[in-house]
């Protein structure tokens, strides 16, 4: 027994020894994984807490927009930019906002937000945007801006709406050669997917004619 307790005694004496050595750098790492473990949680608690906010504002900014409130969709949608930009719903609502203010025939208000969609956005939502700005500048005649527009980096899967409106674009600037060769690239684009939007394409682009 009492070699068995000389034997116990050893191996706690070197655990103390051990720990004297190592026992600040091993609190420390403790420490700092606890840190980074509540620092996790808490980002994720912040983040459910933006996007529950968010999405309530987005809610109200609907509700204008059905009854066509403007003010009140633009207070809505500038709430969402200012304090929850990095939020889906706050793309969402400059998206919607901008479709209300260009039917409501306020183009300047609707350019403004698109545009901060196209720098804000996160995915097909800036393209979704970068198109739709597109659109209300070839509404405009500004050709020139709509062009930089549709010629950035985009998703794949939008391929197909960015060659066709390059195609818009052009054929409003009398270029009937280049509208036909994007109205092409569209329809290569869009191969397999059959439809009325198709059906539009292969119209406009032979309503080209032979234009080399």
């Amino acid at each position: 027994m009492a070699h068995y307790d000389l034997e116990e005694q050893e191996q706690i004496d070197s655990l103390k020894t051990w720990w004297k050595m190592y026992g600040n750098l091993v609190t420390g790492v403790v420490v700092v994984a606890s840190i980074g473990v509540i620092g996790w949680q808490g980002w994720n608690w912040y983040q459910r807490s933006q996007s529950v906010q968010a999405s309530a504002i987005y809610g109200v900014l609907e509700q204008a927009a059905a009854v066509r409130d403007a003010q009140k969709v633009k207070a809505a949608a500038g709430e969402l930019a200012e304090k929850f930009g990095r939020t889906n719903y706050a793309s969402l609502g400059a998206l919607l906002a901008a479709k209300q203010s260009f039917e409501a025939g306020d183009l300047k208000t609707a350019k403004a937000q698109l545009s901060w969609a196209a720098e804000n956005g996160k995915d097909e939502l800036k393209d979704i945007a970068r198109l739709r700005l597109a659109v209300v500048q070839l509404d405009e005649k500004a050709y020139d801006e709509a062009l930089k527009q549709l010629d950035v980096t985009h998703a794949a899967a939008f391929d197909a709406h960015f060659q066709e409106l390059r195609g818009d674009v052009l054929t409003a600037q009398g270029k009937k050669s280049e509208a036909k060769a994007a109205y092409k690239a569209a329809l290569e684009k869009s191969e397999g997917k059959a439809g009325p939007g198709r059906e539009l394409l292969q119209q406009k682009l032979d309503s080209l004619g032979d234009a080399a």
